[in-house]
């Protein structure tokens, strides 16, 4: 049976670090690490979310901002918001929550944050850093996935990785950063010929397509890495990831479970930016 990557405790010992730093950079520098959250329109799941960076900022000891715009909102202003945010000295991050309404344009929104502010990793110019391995954010759910492997002592060099997943949040950063821990990479998507022949030959397998319970036993290699990135919500209410947990567990050497497990890591790494960012501004 599959030892269980534990994403909560992983996260809650990073946060400590990360409120330890932040002590240490406010007594040192007079600089508190800020973040701004901006969420357009009453998602409820996006509200959530934004509730829950709240809370991390105030436990890691971060100044925080939190703009919930009416879905009525233009382009120019959530444009004008951004522009101020980006002049703010107190804020070192800025995150706008997608999706936007689909009257707004998400990428003239990324395009114009300001990449010192970028803690989501998302504008080109950090994309681009990323890329060639000189980067001062990564996106956070692939950093928390890497955050996770390297606690659990589970060492990239050398092994078969395959991530299934090619978005620019997760599949293409994630694949990018196993490579540059030495992994051998593939990526799959929905047009791989013989997936599951694929899978079978990862060490480590990433599974990040958001299809409920998709990766079975009959996938995975004997003593395979599971990474489950997929958060999906059967029709009993129930959160699963994208990994059938019963099947896949037993042939794991180490698996992450949903819930439990990735998503922790999410909001955990996004402070982890937040306070690089901070740390930037004050070399600059």
């Amino acid at each position: 049976m599959a030892n269980i990557i534990n994403g909560k405790e992983i996260s809650a010992a990073i946060r400590a670090e990360i409120k330890e730093a932040t002590e240490r950079l406010v007594a040192e520098s007079g600089v508190r690490p800020g973040l701004a959250v901006i969420i357009v329109g009453e998602d409820p799941a996006s509200q959530v979310y934004v509730r829950n960076k709240k809370r991390a900022c105030d436990e890691v000891g971060f100044y925080s901002e939190s703009y919930e715009l009416p879905e009525s909102t233009t382009q120019d202003e959530l444009n004008a918001l951004v522009d101020r945010l980006n002049k703010d000295e107190k804020i070192h991050g800025i995150l706008c929550q997608l999706p936007l309404p689909k009257h707004l344009d998400e990428n003239e929104v990324i395009m114009r944050i300001d990449p010192r502010k970028d803690v989501d990793a998302f504008h080109p110019e950090n994309v681009g850093k990323i890329m060639i391995g000189d980067y001062s954010f990564l996106p956070c759910t692939p950093a928390g996935v890497m955050a996770l492997l390297e606690r659990s002592g589970i060492d990239v060099c050398g092994k078969e990785c395959v991530v299934v997943g090619r978005s620019n949040i997760v599949g293409k950063p994630q694949a990018m950063l196993l490579l540059h821990a030495n992994g051998t990479v593939t990526i799959c998507h929905s047009r791989t010929k013989n997936l599951a022949e694929v899978c079978r030959r990862a060490d480590i397998l990433v599974a990040a397509i958001g299809k409920a319970d998709f990766f079975t036993g009959d996938m995975i290699k004997e003593g395979a890495v599971v990474i489950d990135v997929g958060m999906n919500r059967r029709a009993d209410g129930k959160l699963t990831g994208d990994v059938d947990f019963e099947s896949v567990a037993p042939k794991a050497s180490y698996i992450t479970p949903v819930p439990g497990g990735v998503g922790p890591m999410t909001i955990t790494m996004l402070m982890q930016n937040t306070l690089t960012a901070a740390k930037n501004a004050i070399k600059c």
